[in-house]
């Protein structure tokens, strides 16, 4: 009989084992995929849409012409659920379904719990289509506004990010317009060097963006600080990272304290042999590895690889990532910061490298001519 084999999520780790399944297709197998949207946002572009730079449809990836041409059969729905020991996966549509080998890439959730008095001034980063659907309402619902103001909360990478995209972003529409980006860890892109903290510092300066260093709770007129600052806000934007989703605590994996599942440099479950994980959703037990993007990436043909591997009982491989990693961040003004190791330097020609990767990531997944994204007009927004 043909063994079922399920991808939970259309996280950019799956993009990689959809393009192999349609350059190698898996014989005696039954191939899902489930996915909350037909359409995925490559997350790099998105900060370049923001500042005006992108258009929507440059950044969204139909996943049905890939499932096609994968042999996979799509399905619209959240998992909700997982029993790894009964080897089913539940749906927001009521379904169970049962599988032989699945692979999980659903993506963390956004933490908003110390924001939630914020009600409808909160916009959390993910999903990004969400987002863009709250931040076009935004912009209509403040059109008259004399003077706007927005936080960021969060000062990793996709914080520091938005904050200088969403400073361009209303200087275009509105005069003035005053953002802030709150970090609670005393510093920004912790984990990088201070070289590129530096070169983020002056470049949110350049913005005029302020920087506050510190823990924040949401209220319903903006934030309180925990150094005793109150922001009187129109808006705040959350990227304070992903969590765990709370039913793989309940799924039978292996996880750790925090919830996220414990894999090797195989990627696959400490636990359960049967089951592979990528991106947000994974802890190495073997070493640290950063939770993001790059990685996800990165990540996924050794999945690909490995699943294949998997039904045919053969050696796994191993996702070793190198010792220096190149980041590149927007700094919304066809500039960007490059690092690499120890080395930071910023400037347009970061820019052009940050935008070739990421046009020629979207383009590859491209399969088919005339493919269409979601939002079809004319212009940023």
């Amino acid at each position: 009989m043909a063994k079922r084999v399920v991808l939970a999520g259309g996280g950019h780790a799956h993009l990689a084992v959809l393009a192999d399944w349609a350059r190698r297709p898996m014989p005696d197998t039954e191939r899902l995929l489930v996915t909350s949207s037909r359409h995925t946002a490559y997350s790099g572009m998105f900060p370049g849409w923001l500042a005006g730079l992108y258009h929507a449809k440059d950044l969204f990836i139909d996943l049905a012409p890939l499932a096609e041409q994968a042999g996979a059969r799509m399905i619209l729905a959240d998992v909700t659920g997982m029993d790894a020991d009964a080897a089913t996966i539940s749906l927001s549509n009521g379904r169970h379904v049962e599988y032989d080998l699945v692979s999980l890439a659903t993506g963390g959730e956004t933490d908003v719990s110390n924001l939630a008095a914020l009600g409808e001034k909160l916009i959390p980063a993910k999903p990004v289509d969400a987002f863009m659907e709250r931040w076009k309402a935004f912009l209509h619902a403040i059109a008259l506004k004399s003077v706007v103001e927005v936080a960021v909360v969060g000062g990793g990478a996709a914080g520091v990010e938005l904050a200088m995209a969403i400073s361009v972003s209303l200087r275009r529409h509105f005069t003035p317009a005053r953002v802030s980006l709150v970090a609670a860890d005393g510093s920004i892109l912790a984990g990088h060097s201070m070289a590129v903290q530096r070169l983020a510092l002056d470049a949110l300066r350049d913005r005029e963006i302020t920087v506050h260093y510190a823990t924040a709770v949401g209220t319903d007129s903006g934030l309180l600080l925990s150094d005793g600052t109150e922001l009187k806000l129109d808006c705040v934007v959350a990227a304070t990272g992903s969590r765990a989703p709370s039913w793989l605590a309940r799924s039978t994996l292996s996880c750790t304290r925090e919830g996220y599942v414990e894999v090797g440099a195989d990627l696959r479950s400490r636990s359960h042999c049967n089951a592979f994980a990528a991106g947000d959703l994974i802890e190495r037990i073997d070493r640290k590895v950063e939770r993001s993007g790059v990685h996800a990436v990165k990540a996924g043909p050794v999945l690909a690889a490995n699943l294949s591997a998997a039904l045919q009982d053969a050696p796994m491989q191993a996702y070793n990532p190198r010792q220096r990693t190149l980041y590149l961040l927007s700094t919304a003004d066809r500039r960007a910061i490059l690092s690499w190791g120890k080395l930071a330097v910023a400037g347009a020609w970061a820019w052009k490298l940050k935008d070739w990767i990421d046009r020629n990531f979207v383009e590859q997944q491209r399969l088919q001519e005339g493919l269409e994204a979601p939002w079809q007009g004319k212009g940023e927004y």
